[in-house]
């Protein structure tokens, strides 16, 4: 055992910081009928965070497009940088695949 996260874990802890950050934002994307797919992940890191550390992520939207959007996430131990992460998604009909923009109310949301 190495001691440090396994590379395949950062993505689900940027899942999980995207969902806290639109609850502090209080997005509810559902209820204006829109969803996001991933479409892309890219990311590099600096150094390795440990079993026993703390890992904290901030999130915000590097690039708004049409339909689709790029997250950016840096991943911190203190005042030590591990990763960084950029996920491109793409905004869906709810239920569907069928593109769709970012209603305003989201848009103006995740811009804050």
């Amino acid at each position: 055992m190495q001691r440090i996260v396994f590379n395949a874990n950062y993505m689900a802890y940027c899942d999980d910081a995207m969902e806290c950050w639109f609850q502090a934002v209080g997005m509810r994307a559902l209820e204006h009928g829109w969803d996001f797919m991933l479409k892309r992940a890219v990311i590099e890191w600096q150094s390795s965070a440990t079993v026993a550390e703390v890992l904290d992520i901030t999130v915000e939207v590097a690039r708004w497009g049409n339909t689709s959007f790029d997250v950016s996430f840096d991943g911190r131990v203190g005042d030590r940088g591990v990763f960084t992460m950029l996920i491109t998604y793409v905004g869906v009909k709810l239920g569907t695949s069928e593109t769709m923009p970012p209603p305003p109310e989201v848009k103006a949301a995740l811009s804050a």
